[in-house]
């Protein structure tokens, strides 16, 4: 990782662009990720990302950024998971709805000069994903919000991410075609 990308960082530019329109926290968690709408025990939404990994947050923080107001009052969003060791029928299903996700995740990457690696995130299933295949259709998604416009959240958080860390804007030659992982 690079010594000048911190969690921390992202927690507090995380907090300047949402805690206040949003009532939502990005906090560090100690196991697995997950989203946690405000409730008897805390005042703000959580988004709790694993153990401290940087990536881990920009990942979360994308799925925060797709959900809608209806989505942002349940657990983890509502959204459906099957966790690691998927067949590939199931496979195809996680990738279809991680597209969007991982397409913000690798915009927050590039506007904080930070590695992307889009996950397939299936080590221990009975497939093996075709990565470059994913990443080409992350691919399609990062040009079509180039040219279509970013949604007003993640917009705001990369226009954030990219000052602080003194990046230019966004442009399609930052996304290069994936040929090979």
């Amino acid at each position: 990782m690079n010594p000048t990308h911190h969690y921390e960082q992202l927690i507090a530019l995380f907090d300047r662009c949402f805690s206040e329109d949003f009532q939502t926290r990005l906090i560090k968690g100690d196991d697995e990720p997950i989203y946690l709408p405000a409730d008897d025990t805390s005042p703000w939404n959580r988004v709790i990302f694993a153990h401290g990994f940087y990536a881990s947050a920009l990942h979360e923080i994308s799925h925060w950024c797709i959900a809608g107001e209806a989505r942002r009052k349940l657990v983890d969003f509502g959204y459906w998971y099957c966790p690691d060791g998927r067949d590939a029928q199931t496979q195809s299903q996680f990738e279809a709805v991680e597209v969007k996700p991982q397409a913000l995740e690798w915009m927050f990457c590039t506007a904080a000069g930070f590695p992307f690696n889009v996950s397939c995130d299936n080590l221990d299933g009975d497939c093996e994903p075709d990565r470059i295949a994913f990443q080409r259709k992350v691919h399609v998604q990062v040009m079509h919000y180039l040219t279509s416009g970013i949604p007003e959240r993640p917009a705001r958080f990369i226009t954030a991410l990219a000052e602080f860390y003194g990046r230019p804007p966004l442009t399609a030659s930052q996304f290069p075609w994936p040929d090979d992982l």
